[in-house]
């Protein structure tokens, strides 16, 4: 059975094929103009508030054993670097001290006697040694008996060896002197150990013990207070992937915020360490922020959400980053430049007449939304083609497009980026 269809359908159907997107007769795009903005490079990441030099704070210990008779520091006191800040029960270690000292006293005096000891037996050695002398003369002389001359032998030998005995005395007492002086020094520290002092200057933290609490000190010291180091100055323990970490360098500015305030807070890179971290087949890195702490507000244990910036660029022309991406696909007119499109990055303009080519640029730095480009092509006020239009975004071509990239405001970024430098 045939079916006569009528001419006007025919023609009807013909001009809807040669019509584009837009249904007008040519290839509808969405394009975005190029102009000059800025462009922050960041990293983000969150982090904890620390006291410096010392992630948990510095921990004050007891070295000695004892009740804590008095505490001169409780939460939030501010302590100096020597401040007694605890006392514990000294009367045993300075009982330990005196009997030290007596001790050495002894020792002392026996160092005396064995120097005594060593004057008398130099005094009887000299005596042998003359007794002896004259007894050989004698016996050369045939005036005494060999005998006399042997006993004067034997009682020099045994002066000799008391003498030798005498020395070695006071080199024994000596040692027991220096034995009892190594005591005294202990037990002065041991009773010293009883006054317990702020080693920094900084804020109490933490507090162990109760006063009349007695601690026992084994191999290590019994934590008594925990003290964070002068927090007008905090750091921040940043915890950055490995994707993001190569962009990381010293003295890098990083705007952060704390869940506590509505303010930003300005901090820089002080170290990126390489102590690497693996939680579920992710890999971090460790980067210390060093921040002022106005007004001491910003307390250890917080959390921070950082903005570290890597890269910026002011004053640039831009592009949004889907420029980048876009193709003719095939039926549009330009598909035909694209073979001869140049190498490189590419971009494809549009011009007056509705037409597009293609145009070589060099790429800078992204913040992911934008792209810095530079060409020898005037690019400034061109549009730039990022997408074809839809049916839907034809017809209300009025309307404004909620996805069509925005450029930022000129220093205004949002997030947490710091805002340019002034010149």
């Amino acid at each position: 059975m045939k079916i006569e269809i009528p001419a006007a359908a025919i023609l009807l159907a013909a001009l809807t094929a040669c019509s584009g997107p837009d249904g007008r007769g040519k290839t509808a795009y969405r394009t975005a103009q190029i102009t000059r903005t800025d462009i922050v490079r960041t990293v983000e990441a969150t982090g904890t508030v620390t006291p410096r030099n010392s992630p948990s704070g510095i921990p004050v210990g007891a070295q000695v054993n004892g009740k804590i008779i008095k505490l001169l520091a409780d939460y939030n006191s501010t302590v100096t670097n020597g401040q007694v800040v605890a006392l514990i029960d000294p009367l045993v270690y300075e009982a330990n001290h005196k009997s030290a000292l007596a001790r050495l006293h002894v020792n002392r005096a026996n160092v005396s006697v064995c120097e005594a000891n060593i004057r008398s037996r130099e005094a009887e050695l000299a005596l042998a040694e003359k007794t002896q002398k004259r007894k050989r003369a004698l016996v050369d002389k045939k005036l005494a008996p060999q005998a006399d001359l042997d006993t004067a032998e034997e009682t020099l030998a045994k002066a000799r060896a008391a003498l030798d005995s005498a020395r070695a005395s006071l080199a024994s007492a000596k040692a027991s002197v220096e034995q009892s002086e190594a005591d005294v020094s202990q037990a002065a520290a041991n009773l010293k150990y009883c006054t317990i002092v702020s080693p920094v200057n900084g804020v109490v933290i933490d507090r162990k013990v109760e006063e009349g609490q007695t601690v026992v000190s084994s191999m290590n010291a019994v934590p008594v207070l925990t003290i964070a180091e002068d927090l007008s100055t905090v750091w921040v323990e940043a915890t950055v992937p490995e994707a993001d970490v190569g962009g990381i360098k010293t003295g890098q500015t990083v705007t952060f915020t704390a869940d506590a305030y509505r303010r930003k807070f300005t901090g820089r890179v002080i170290q990126i360490r390489r102590a690497a971290t693996t939680t579920s087949n992710v890999v971090t890195f460790p980067v210390i922020i060093e921040a002022e702490n106005p007004g001491e507000m910003l307390f250890p244990g917080m959390t921070a959400t950082l903005s570290i910036e890597t890269a910026r660029a002011e004053g640039v022309l831009a592009v949004p980053s889907g420029a980048f991406r876009f193709r003719p696909r095939e039926g549009d007119p330009a598909a035909a430049l694209a073979a001869d499109a140049p190498r490189g990055s590419v971009l494809w303009l549009a011009g007056a007449d509705g037409k597009i080519e293609p145009v070589a640029v060099e790429k800078g730095i992204t913040d992911d939304s934008f792209i810095e480009v530079s060409s020898p092509v005037p690019l400034e006020g061109r549009e730039v083609v990022v997408g074809y239009e839809t049916s839907v975004s034809a017809k209300g071509s009025d309307k404004v497009n909620p996805f069509k990239p925005k450029f930022p405001e000129r220093n205004k970024n949002k997030g947490t980026a710091p805002a340019p430098r002034a010149k």
